[in-house]
């Protein structure tokens, strides 16, 4: 989170955009019910010490201080900004702008901590904390945007003629801050910003409320299987599952967790079609199952307000407000793109489903495919059309091994050399954390620190994300970075590799490539790191890449047990697969990323998420095979924070991208470890952070802009 740029994440309350430790903790505590501050300084609020340019104190973080700190934090910022008001001098970049980047520190360390509870330790004291701070955050950020004072000298700045003698990167974060407060009320009137403020905070509360719905319902559905109903499943997922079972006390079961770690092995593998079933049904009715966790009734009221703010604001509809500032620019644009790709994708399920149909026709079955069965048949016309066994692949694909996979594209591309460190020298907030220093090969200068979190556990959000503890900055002297890697992969038994799929592989390289994105950066300002979103998912995208690499496969893809590197043959096989099963892939991405958009460009009034979910995907002839990938109740990426509201179409535009920047390397003289190109991917693609409009950077990179014909031939579709 950046300084005057952290406000737009404070409005949505979810700080992290995104869960309880399975051993007793420190920071598990019940939380006070006082709010007065400590005597000494709070160690939510102390400056980061120690080694590396200091480092957050997770081994000190007790949720009794949590309260304290906000109140303390605000308090501070406050002044902080009414010190900025109160300066008699005219107007100008350096005694506005960068005051501005100037403040806030005390609230960035104390969102390091929250993001930490919020996201990998989360715990019901947790939420009824959250559930208090969340309001009093919006409400802080309601006051900041309401402040005429300060909107009068941030508009001054921007409207002045010092503004042409800045640098690229002033004029952004001068535009970005005058943004921040008119797109987010500070010109309306008193009873509007009152009713403007209300909205916000009362969102705040619904987001968090979403959220923990969703994880609420993936914590209380496990289901533990006997040894009697573990057809199909290969020993690697049964090792894991028992592990698993362990874990929540149930020695001798096998639990199936209602996460897509858990859920989509179990999909793809077990012969059991009826728990095919169940597990379908409990993972994708998260939210939708009539309790005290359904979403229904949020998802109406957030649309609704979220409507209603940006009314006030002069804008038609959310979806208008969201993108204006984002490269497709309009709610069509984005539309457009998608329904490019639609029409495709949908062929392809056809075809798809065709010949898992014919399968099951050859087995005696006597049913239809069904969206709990299309994994498991589309591994099965796997194993015929190409002879790729899904689960063979996993025996080459070790996390540890991909994580030096990682560590080595790192040295090639970004001269980056990754050094573990001793365990207790830096604190970790779970015994799994696992700390690398970061240097660069040449020089032997300090770039950062990496922590990673591999593993899933209770109380940890679902999915895979990144974040930064401390970003790289310059303007008040040199700030190293702490970035962080959080994933849940299902951890292997005692003694045993963890083994993970080739989609979590692919998923591992890309939550990499965020890390990158933070560690390469060369920028002055705080908010130079507050990205562009359907820009900020390239980068990462673009990594995956380097995971088909010779230099990667031949190096790191060896078998757990014999430590033979992967067959040529197997090679072969995987990449002659890899457009198979593009069109379920795309069409359940799609089909989510158009819902997003519909949702937000719907008068809220006559939208009932069940009623308008079915009736919106029949219109688009959605497959009766196929559901959304991230159906509305369980829709975290849109409904828990705005991060990705009215911009989950971010990851096909990034694609576009992606595709078009993967050609680049194909065709250079040193294909994907071309030095020249290297050298242009990270001084215009990763180290410019969003301190260059984004296009602007691309072309630099490119010598053009992107063509979408690369995103098709990438997915084997036709091009029209």
């Amino acid at each position: 989170m950046k300084p005057l740029s952290l406000f737009l994440a404070i409005g949505t309350a979810t700080l992290f955009f995104t869960g309880c430790q399975s051993t007793p903790s420190a920071t598990h505590t019940t939380a006070k019910t006082s709010h007065e501050a400590p005597t000494k300084e709070n160690p939510l609020l102390a400056e980061y010490s120690g080694p590396y340019g200091g480092v957050p104190a997770f081994d000190k973080m007790q949720l009794d201080d949590l309260m304290p700190a906000l109140d303390i934090a605000l308090s501070r910022y406050r002044s902080e900004i009414a010190q900025i008001v109160a300066n008699p001098s005219p107007p100008n970049f350096k005694n506005t702008i960068v005051a501005l980047e100037k403040s806030g520190h005390d609230l960035q360390r104390l969102f390091t901590y929250w993001g930490i509870w919020s996201s990998n330790l989360n715990s019901e004291a947790f939420r009824g904390i959250q559930k208090n701070m969340s309001p009093k955050l919006s409400a802080f950020y309601s006051e900041v945007t309401a402040n005429r004072p300060l909107f009068d000298k941030v508009k001054t700045v921007y409207q002045s003629n010092e503004m042409a003698g800045l640098t690229v990167e002033e004029q952004r974060i001068t535009l970005k801050a005058y943004r921040n407060f008119t797109r987010n009320g500070a010109t309306l009137s008193d009873l509007a910003q009152q009713r403007y403020a209300q909205i916000q905070q009362t969102l705040a509360s619904l987001h968090n409320d979403f959220a923990n719905n969703v994880l609420a319902d993936e914590e209380n559905y496990v289901l533990y299987l006997s040894s009697e109903q573990l057809g199909g499943l290969p020993q690697s997922v049964i090792s894991a599952f028992a592990a698993t079972a362990n874990d929540h006390g149930q020695a001798g079961l096998y639990a199936v967790t209602n996460t897509r770690s858990s859920m989509d092995p179990f999909l793809t593998y077990s012969s059991e079609r009826a728990l095919r079933e169940k597990v379908w049904r409990t993972y994708y009715n998260r939210g939708n199952n009539g309790d005290q966790f359904d979403n229904n009734a949020l998802i109406k009221q957030i649309l609704s307000l979220r409507d209603e703010r940006v009314e006030l604001l002069g804008y038609d509809n959310y979806a208008q407000w969201q993108l204006e500032d984002r490269m497709a620019k309009t709610p069509s644009n984005a539309m457009d793109l998608l329904q490019k790709v639609w029409p495709a994708a949908l062929a392809r399920v056809e075809e798809e489903v065709h010949d898992m149909q014919a399968i099951v026709d050859q087995e005696g079955g006597k049913f239809s495919i069904a969206p709990w069965d299309y994994r498991y048949y589309a591994e099965k016309v796997r194993k015929a059309k190409y002879e790729l066994d899904s689960d063979q692949v996993k025996q080459y694909l070790q996390l540890d091994k991909l994580r030096e996979a990682m560590f080595y594209v790192a040295g090639r591309l970004f001269n980056f050399d990754f050094t573990p460190i001793e365990s207790g020298k830096v604190p970790v907030f779970h015994p799994d954390v696992k700390v690398w220093e970061v240097t660069h090969k040449t020089t032997k200068a300090h770039i950062g620190l990496w922590y990673l979190d591999p593993f899933a556990r209770p109380g940890k959000r679902s999915g895979a994300w990144a974040t930064t503890y401390r970003d790289h900055t310059t303007f008040e002297g040199k700030t190293t970075v702490l970035s962080s890697n959080n994933s849940n992969f299902v951890k292997g038994p005692d003694g045993h590799p963890t083994l993970i799929s080739w989609d979590d592989a692919e998923t591992y390289f890309h939550e990499f490539g965020h890390a990158l994105h933070f560690l390469a950066a060369n920028v002055v300002y705080p908010t130079s790191h507050y990205g562009v979103r359907d820009y900020t998912e390239f980068q990462s995208q673009l990594l995956e890449r380097w995971l088909t690499t010779d230099e990667v496969i031949n190096q790191f893809l060896v078998h757990y047990q014999t430590g033979e590197p992967i067959p040529a043959s197997l090679v072969r096989k995987i990449k002659n697969a890899a457009k198979f099963n593009e069109g379920f892939k795309t069409t359940e991405y799609t089909a989510s990323a158009i819902m997003d958009l519909l949702y937000h460009t719907a008068d809220p009034s006559q939208v009932d998420p069940q009623t308008f979910e079915a009736a919106q995907l029949a219109k688009l002839n959605m497959p009766e095979e196929i559901v959304m990938r991230h159906r509305s109740t369980h829709f975290g990426h849109i409904f828990s924070s705005e991060g990705y509201a009215a911009s989950y179409y971010g990851y096909l535009w990034a694609e576009v991208l992606t595709s078009d920047a993967a050609e680049a390397f194909s065709e250079a003289p040193g294909g994907y470890y071309d030095p020249e190109l290297s050298r242009k991917l990270v001084d215009y693609l990763f180290a410019v952070r969003n301190a260059l409009d984004p296009a602007e950077a691309y072309r630099l990179f490119r010598g053009r802009d992107p063509k979408v014909d690369a995103l098709m031939r990438d997915r084997g579709f036709p091009l029209k």
